[in-house]
């Protein structure tokens, strides 16, 4: 389960990264405040987790503990915020790590 989750974790920021190439004019985007509204009233959306990316970058996950709807999205330095990812099934799991040299 820990490498699992290792893995996704990697993924996760490995997508972060590629979205900083993102150009902002492409139909993903828009401002974030614009983003964000539209997440929370049309999914009932909010942010669970959030990370920093090269160059200024904030990777975010918001989700929907209701519809189990989620969205990964990277706003960049200029304040446009756009989606790189969308699904469906979130859960929020809450996990130990075990000890240093230990292997689940």
């Amino acid at each position: 389960m820990t490498k699992t989750l290792i893995k996704m974790t990697m993924g996760l920021g490995i997508m972060a990264l590629a979205a900083q190439n993102v150009q902002a004019q492409t139909r993903n985007c828009a401002p974030r405040a614009d983003v964000l509204e539209r997440l929370a009233g049309t999914f009932g959306e909010t942010r669970k987790g959030i990370g920093l990316a090269r160059r200024g970058a904030v990777m975010e996950v918001l989700a929907s503990d209701q519809t189990g709807s989620w969205t990964i999205t990277v706003t960049l330095p200029d304040g446009m915020t756009c989606l790189v990812a969308t699904g469906q099934s979130y859960e929020t799991l809450i996990e130990t790590q075990p000890p240093a040299g230990e292997d689940a």
